[in-house]
């Protein structure tokens, strides 16, 4: 079998023999295994190997995109023919094409992103029973959902007509467990897990376990609380959230259908001076880290916030033509579909309080630390979530809440938004502690 550089360029060469004026292509292909165990018990070991490849081109101004799982040369002839035809019938699109030449990447950054290190499944067993362990050990915990850990590697690799062939090899384990505390209708459930490029980098399994019967124990009964305003605080579980709609709010394709509540604000104050947001594909072993974007543009540090002014939107060619501006290298791609603008490692920068001196002056106040539902309108910067978490009362913890919503405007909550000094990079997207000031909690 060819080398998926070999194959994917001999493909658009082929494609633009059959009619296309020009075409990109990229192969994908992962293995992955995983095992699970609940109540000391195996249930699962599971092992996949996958590969697909996806052909856009391009005639014209008129684009089709196709893929397939089978890479043999009678079904990569079909396709190209089947993705040549379709895009003759396919509605004129002047924003649509590659990246030109001069934007594509030429000094690929090394980035420390794959571990060849397969582990063993005996040894992904061991950590599912170490966490699982640790957790049912702790005085309390009544019940577990189960650990799971797995272990995977992808490599990607895109060609482009017009000169870029390039690929890159990435990899993720992760190791999580899930447990219940008390009895009857009194028990409350929570998590703890890890996640990392690097085996060696995931943290210790026992120290996830009690991590997580702790989290649970301190669940336990909840009560309700009254409807009011009061200063809500996100742990870092469920900050990045927030992070998450920001992203989504500043997203190419959003602003260039007029469909995000920031559609007017580039250059605006929309948080505070002291809040500044960074999105770095070239993070060592981050979680979203890539050498190159979907569409083979040279990527760089971005700067979205700074000092709380809106700089730059997450832009793809297409999103970028439409704007009448240039692409910030955000691309990113899916076999069957055609690129659309994404961050890669996205995080929000740290502030000067620590978590407990930012609820320091807190009389009455919400701790959140899981919220649920889908009540985030990027439209209109409607917020609503249920959630759950901790009171606060004179600068501590008091008690658990349960059964309650949180809600805002996303214009307002950022720009009272203060940021904890507690930042860690364990997500693709990470924010720290954040306190935002005057939010709806509705209960009683």
């Amino acid at each position: 079998m060819k080398k998926p550089l070999a194959l994917i360029t001999d493909l658009i060469e082929d494609a633009r023999k059959a009619g296309a004026d020009a075409a990109d292509a990229l192969l994908y292909s992962s293995t992955s295994i995983s095992v699970s165990r609940r109540m000391r018990q195996p249930e699962g070991l599971e092992r996949s190997e996958n590969s697909g490849i996806g052909l856009r081109v391009f005639v014209g101004n008129r684009s089709a995109t196709v893929s397939s799982s089978d890479t043999s040369p009678q079904t990569l002839r079909e396709m190209l023919e089947r993705a040549v035809a379709m895009a003759k019938l396919a509605p004129e699109d002047p924003y649509s094409g590659l990246a030109p030449a001069p934007l594509l990447a030429k000094n690929i950054a090394e980035l420390d992103l794959y571990d060849a290190k397969e582990p063993k499944p005996e040894w992904l067993q061991e950590q599912c029973a170490k966490a699982e362990d640790a957790a049912l050990c702790v005085e309390g915990i009544t019940n577990s959902e189960g650990a799971d850990a797995s272990y995977s590697s992808t490599e990607f690799t895109l060609a482009t007509s017009n000169g870029f062939a390039r690929s890159y090899k990435t990899s993720n384990a992760s190791v999580s467990v899930s447990v219940l505390a008390g009895t009857g209708t009194g028990m409350e459930r929570d998590y703890d897990y890890s996640s990392a490029r690097f085996v060696s980098d995931l943290s210790d399994a026992g120290t996830i376990g009690i991590n997580a019967a702790h989290k649970a124990l301190a669940r336990l009964n909840p009560r309700k609380v009254s409807t009011q305003n009061v200063p809500i605080v996100f742990d870092p579980r469920v900050s990045k959230g927030l992070l998450g709609s920001f992203a989504g709010a500043i997203n190419g394709s959003a602003i260039a259908r007029g469909t995000s509540f920031l559609k007017d604000a580039m250059g605006n104050a929309i948080f505070n001076e002291n809040v500044s947001i960074i999105d770095d594909p070239h993070r060592k072993r981050g979680q979203g880290s890539k050498p190159f974007d979907g569409e083979g543009v040279a990527n760089q540090k971005t700067v979205l916030v700074e000092n709380g002014v809106l700089k730059s939107w997450v832009l793809d060619m297409r999103s970028a033509s439409k704007l009448g501006l240039a692409t910030t290298g955000h691309a990113t791609r899916g076999l069957s579909s055609p690129p659309s603008p994404s961050t890669t490692n996205l995080y929000l920068a740290t502030g000067e309080l620590t978590p407990q001196e930012l609820i320091s002056d807190i009389k009455s106040g919400f701790l959140v630390t899981e919220v649920f539902g889908m009540g985030v309108n990027l439209v209109t910067g409607d917020y609503s979530q249920g959630a759950s978490g901790f009171w606060i009362e004179n600068g501590d913890k008091a008690y658990a809440v349960s059964e309650v919503t949180i809600a805002g405007k996303l214009q307002d909550m950022f720009k009272r938004l203060t940021p904890a000094n507690d930042l860690e990079f364990r997500y693709s997207t990470n924010a720290p502690t954040l306190r935002v000031e005057g939010m709806m909690v509705a209960g009683l």
